[in-house]
């Protein structure tokens, strides 16, 4: 019998409570009258191919010397910048992304992020995907949790686990499992219906990648486990 997205969300929402994902520092940005879009941009593009660990200390240094803000990573000394990332790894070629896409940022909408995010979702998002750096993965991630769009993100967690649960997905690529599950939630749910149940189910996903549904999986007491199709 297969498994439909509401009934993941719900089993691993029960099991795992609220995630309350993205996390972001308001304490800081309420100090430094900072926009937390720049965290979560910056941390979006960091997180790729190292633990969201290594992110914290590198988005730690930036907010030590005040500098998460668009305005001051753009005017900063390159060396200087790659230093403060330096702990994501691959800090050249992600310091560099940064700095195209927050000087397209600036050029080409004054840094306004408001009005960079008030635009079609698809468009923006192609929009994205034109910038140096920026994947399928990093571009939803963006336009979900600092743009507010409705649009799933799908991880190497995500297929995974998709793998192994009985779910009526076409293949494993990105874009047919992202289909699937916008698909299915559209039917039933408003734009920012989704935008909130998109951003929990991400991280529920990553939550249970984490601990159970790891590469060798632990399958005892995992929420799935009478679900799974245990493909190893």
């Amino acid at each position: 019998m297969t498994m439909s997205p509401q009934q993941l969300y719900d089993d691993l929402l029960y099991h795992f409570h609220h995630q309350y994902w993205w996390p972001v520092d308001a304490v800081y940005h309420r100090q430094h009258k900072g926009d937390p879009r720049v965290e979560i941009i910056i941390g979006a593009i960091l997180t790729q191919n190292t633990a969201w660990s290594n992110v914290e200390k590198a988005l730690r240094n930036l907010k030590n010397q005040h500098a998460l803000s668009l305005n001051v990573i753009v005017s900063m000394d390159l060396e200087t910048l790659k230093t403060m990332l330096q702990p994501a790894g691959f800090f050249n070629q992600k310091t560099n992304h940064i700095l195209l896409f927050f000087s397209y940022l600036m050029e080409k909408y004054s840094g306004d992020l408001t009005s960079f995010f008030s635009r079609d979702t698809q468009e923006l998002r192609n929009e994205l995907l034109t910038m140096s750096g920026i994947g399928p993965e990093t571009a939803d991630s963006i336009l979900l949790y600092a743009g507010n769009h409705p649009i799933f993100v799908v991880d190497a967690y995500t297929k995974r686990i998709c793998k192994r649960i009985p779910m009526e997905i076409k293949s494993d690529s990105y874009d047919d499992v992202q289909h699937y599950f916008d698909g299915f939630f559209r039917r039933t749910l408003s734009k920012q219906e989704r935008v909130t149940l998109y951003k929990e189910l991400h991280a529920l996903l990553v939550e249970l990648a984490k601990i159970y549904c790891k590469k060798t999986p632990i399958c005892e007491h995992c929420p799935l486990t009478l679900r799974c199709k245990k493909i190893l």
